[in-house]
């Protein structure tokens, strides 16, 4: 019998399979691990239609989040200010800025200015910004060092891994809540258990509540169920 094919192409069959299943353990791999918020989401800062620096105006001036973010404590949505509160102080401090074209015009034609959106989260995912500052969660603990950004951009994942981490050991985060916009306040877990263990409160109470016995239920138990944040 002729003998068509050389003896080491019988191994060819399997080098393909095995070729091809390292090939499919690779893509996996790379599509777990670069195809994470932590890679694709970290670092996204558009360009706004007005170059609004927080790092001048948070950082330098110190102006409050809630200044802007009025609706933080309440709603759901931290919104973006309306023009009137921008135009509140650039009527009198620098109201001729080559750089305020855009915040002058929809001052004038009463349209807000189109602010992109920096921090998304999906439609199918709830999230209250009102109930977590409320409970002690500080801006910086989100939105990381806000008040040293020139252009405002994601500094975390925000995916569901990462909130469940907070939910999980949420005395890794909480602080008083009279600290919640204080960009310098670093968390302190000694004192996170605190709050957890006993509820909100500033930083007198804490300071007052140093020494106490805690409760056996904590009064702050994050959900850690689907329908927390899948309604």
């Amino acid at each position: 019998m002729t003998i068509i094919f050389p003896q080491w192409t019988n191994k060819v069959p399997a080098a393909l399979a095995a070729g091809l299943l390292l090939g499919g353990v690779a893509v996996v791999f790379v599509v777990w691990y670069w195809f994470s918020p932590r890679h694709t989401d970290v670092g996204y800062a558009p360009s706004q239609p007005v170059l609004y620096s927080h790092k001048q105006h948070a950082g330098l001036f110190g102006i409050d989040c809630r200044y802007c973010h009025w609706n933080v404590e309440e709603h759901a949505h931290a919104g973006v200010p309306p023009t009137e509160t921008c135009m509140g102080c650039h009527q009198h401090v620098l109201p001729e800025s080559t750089l305020l074209p855009v915040l002058r015009e929809k001052w004038q034609t009463g349209d807000p200015v189109p602010w992109i959106k920096v921090h998304m989260l999906p439609d199918y995912a709830y999230f209250h910004h009102g109930v977590h500052v409320k409970a002690g969660i500080g801006c910086a603990s989100c939105h990381g060092r806000i008040d040293q950004m020139e252009v405002v951009r994601q500094a975390e994942p925000l995916n569901m891994g990462w909130c469940l981490e907070c939910h999980r050991a949420p005395e890794n985060h909480l602080r008083p809540y009279d600290q919640v916009t204080n960009m310098e306040y670093v968390p302190n877990p000694e004192e996170g258990r605190l709050i957890r263990a006993l509820g909100p409160m500033n930083s007198a109470e804490l300071a007052a509540a140093r020494g106490k016995p805690l409760p056996v239920n904590p009064a702050i138990q994050p959900p850690t169920h689907c329908s927390a944040c899948h309604r």
